[in-house]
């Protein structure tokens, strides 16, 4: 079995400022500077909210500082199930033995689980502790209201 570990870094930029990694993707990738070895891969996913900017995988591969050096971006995925599919893939190309899932804690929970559904391999979340605001946690819970539909796709991706 491969001894790779694929390091998946969720984006976020709501509200953010052109080419300036917004606080709660800022904490994202501080954790995951953390919990990436030099052996690992690291996959930053997250799209570009306007024409003119760097999308959040690109900001966030500008300002990484962790040990790991094979850099993976994804700049196409949308939403939280168009990153866990980019993860999921990515796993499967590298072969990877597990995949740590890098997000908020208010986020984790739906994130891990679609990832899940996504990849039959094994899946550790390491979520940063900070509180997401009354629209995010909002958001997060209609959110939900589609995950049996997204498992169900993603399983079948597999």
């Amino acid at each position: 079995m491969s001894r790779t570990r694929l390091v998946a870094v969720l984006g976020y930029s709501s509200g953010s400022i052109d080419g300036v990694l917004h606080p709660v993707c800022a904490a994202r990738l501080a954790l995951a500077a953390r919990e990436a070895g030099p052996a690992d891969a690291v996959l930053f996913s997250g799209w570009r909210r306007r024409r003119t900017s760097a999308s959040e995988a690109e900001l966030m591969a500008r300002n990484w500082s962790g040990r790991a050096q094979r850099l993976l971006v994804d700049s196409a995925a949308r939403t939280t199930y168009g990153n866990v599919l980019a993860a999921a893939a990515a796993a499967r190309s590298l072969a990877a033995s597990e995949v740590v899932l890098v997000t908020s804690g208010w986020h984790g929970r739906r994130a891990s689980t679609l990832l899940r559904a996504a990849h039959a391999g094994r899946v550790f979340l390491a979520a940063t502790d900070e509180r997401g605001t009354t629209g995010a946690r909002v958001r997060e819970l209609a959110c939900w209201l589609l995950v049996p539909l997204q498992v169900a796709l993603a399983r079948h991706k597999r």
